[in-house]
């Protein structure tokens, strides 16, 4: 058995994770593997019943469990609490309290979707890459970090990391690199900065241990440009935590929306965090307006690196996609179909549920 703990969270938070745990339900039904799920609360949520964003029996649950599905934290509902108690902390909170060292975020065209990319189709159509982030060092973690003088006139921060820290979020890259079209781009900015510099230097040295994967270093403003001119040239992406964030972030604008973009925040066993990149949302919460397809792509994450169960994973990824190509869509997205068809959030759960069944009644 199986235990995957449920954080709702706030505004579309709710809708999004209930549509993901009906598509692991469901599709666990063609499976050997039995999964129970448990929700608990984190966010503005917790901050509601118990006066904090990361309740201790949250902690608690996450720390027992093989995977944790997250919707979505914060609203303007929150926007006057102290910062240390803010819906962001939850998740701020349980990464740390998890060790979650390791961000993946994948980023793949999808046909009926390309036309809502800020980019040409020419550049957009055979983008298939994953960036992997470090995501408790560097810069946002280093100690001092503070203002300095007599009045507040200066400031410092610290980018620190040890190797360690370097070579277990790398390692993990290059794993991902061997399972997928094996080219790896390192991403630093080892022109300017030391902890650049061991960066690469760590790269090198496991890159003797993958021979099959073909590593290329690339500078983050290099690797920024490249990013829109020519997208579909990367595979893996890895990266520190500030370059990590802000790249990210802006290969999630590539395909179109944010509504597609799933994520898993992982560390050196199978446990891992996902969630959808997207907000909570909370202006649409309770309208049926949601996109579950995020949240139902990061529940197809959960399955392949945390359960092992990459076909049932594969699965969900294909239904999404005949869904998407058959013109149905929420309305958030735009797509180039010839009878689209806007859609709630329970119909396009549906949808891809029936798609997921269809499939298995084929290969059986």
């Amino acid at each position: 058995m199986k235990t995957i703990t449920v954080l709702p969270g706030d505004g579309i938070g709710p809708e999004v994770t209930a549509s993901a745990v009906r598509v692991l339900r469901s599709i666990m039904k063609h499976s050997q593997q039995d999964i129970q799920f448990v929700e608990k609360k984190i966010g503005g949520a917790a901050i509601d019943t118990y006066g904090t964003p990361l309740p201790q029996e949250t902690i608690d649950q996450c720390q027992s469990s093989d995977a944790i599905l997250l919707g979505a934290v914060g609203g303007p509902k929150w926007n006057a609490q102290s910062m240390n108690i803010r819906p962001e902390q939850g998740l701020l909170g349980i990464r740390k309290a998890m060790g979650l060292f390791a961000n993946l975020r994948p980023v793949e065209a999808y046909q009926a979707l390309i036309d809502s990319s800020p980019l040409k189709r020419t550049f957009v159509e055979n983008v298939d890459f994953v960036i992997v982030r470090e995501l408790t060092g560097g810069l946002y973690f280093g100690t001092p970090s503070e203002r300095r003088g007599a009045n507040n006139e200066q400031v410092v921060d610290t980018l620190a990391y040890s190797r360690t820290e370097i070579e277990r979020v790398v390692e993990k890259a290059f794993q991902l690199a061997m399972k997928r079209r094996k080219k790896l781009t390192s991403i630093d900015k080892a022109n300017v900065l030391e902890s650049s510099r061991m960066w690469r230097e760590v790269v090198n040295q496991l890159a003797k241990h993958y021979p099959e994967v073909t590593v290329n270093h690339q500078l983050v403003d290099s690797a920024a440009m490249q990013l829109i001119t020519n997208p579909g040239q990367f595979d893996v992406l890895v990266t520190e935590n500030m370059f990590g964030d802000i790249l990210s972030d802006e290969a999630s604008v590539i395909t179109g929306s944010l509504g597609m973009m799933p994520s898993a925040s992982l560390r050196s066993d199978k446990v891992g965090l996902y969630e959808p990149v997207h907000g909570s949302a909370p202006d649409i919460a309770g309208q049926g307006k949601a996109n579950p397809l995020a949240t139902i792509l990061s529940a197809a994450l959960l399955l392949r690196y945390s359960l092992d169960m990459d076909q049932e994973a594969a699965k969900i990824e294909t239904a999404v996609r005949e869904v998407l190509n058959q013109g149905y869509h929420t309305g958030d997205l735009q797509i180039d179909h010839q009878d689209d068809k806007i859609i709630n959030t329970t119909e396009m759960t549906d949808r891809v549920i029936d798609a997921m069944n269809q499939n298995n009644a084929v290969t059986q």
